[in-house]
């Protein structure tokens, strides 16, 4: 599998920081942007939505990849990952999990404002993935 344009990826990247302005995240105060590009190209992007009861929050990536799904898409070719921190952050366990039903070797870049990229691929980032 080839890895997404330098168009896509910048395409990408601008979604998932603008996403990142439409966080809910009173709790953590750590806002996260996220977006996904689909086996057919479209992008869909998403933002963590937190709530009281801590196990109810939602990460950005699994609200992009949910939306993405709910757009039709049954696959995910790459993802993108925005904080706005001095270093960027990998996706969460369950974030892997459900990347893994719907992209088992989806490109993963995660970006910041600092000037550090992480490039992966989610099956280094997740080798074990549960399936059926």
């Amino acid at each position: 599998m080839t890895g997404p344009t330098d168009a896509q990826w910048a395409a990408l990247a601008a979604s998932a920081r603008r996403a990142c302005g439409n966080t809910w995240s009173p709790y953590s105060r750590f806002p996260v942007g996220a977006a996904v590009l689909a086996g057919d190209g479209a992008v869909a992007a998403g933002c963590n939505v937190e709530n009281a009861s801590s196990g109810l929050t939602v990460c950005a990536e699994r609200v992009a990849v949910f939306r993405a799904v709910a757009e039709g898409a049954r696959a995910i070719d790459a993802l993108v990952v925005y904080t706005p921190t001095a270093e960027p952050v990998t996706p969460c366990g369950a974030c892997r999990q459900v990347l893994a039903e719907f992209g088992p070797d989806a490109a993963v870049r995660c970006i910041c404002d600092g000037e550090r990229v992480l490039d992966y691929r989610l099956s280094d980032l997740l080798p074990h993935a549960f399936s059926l």
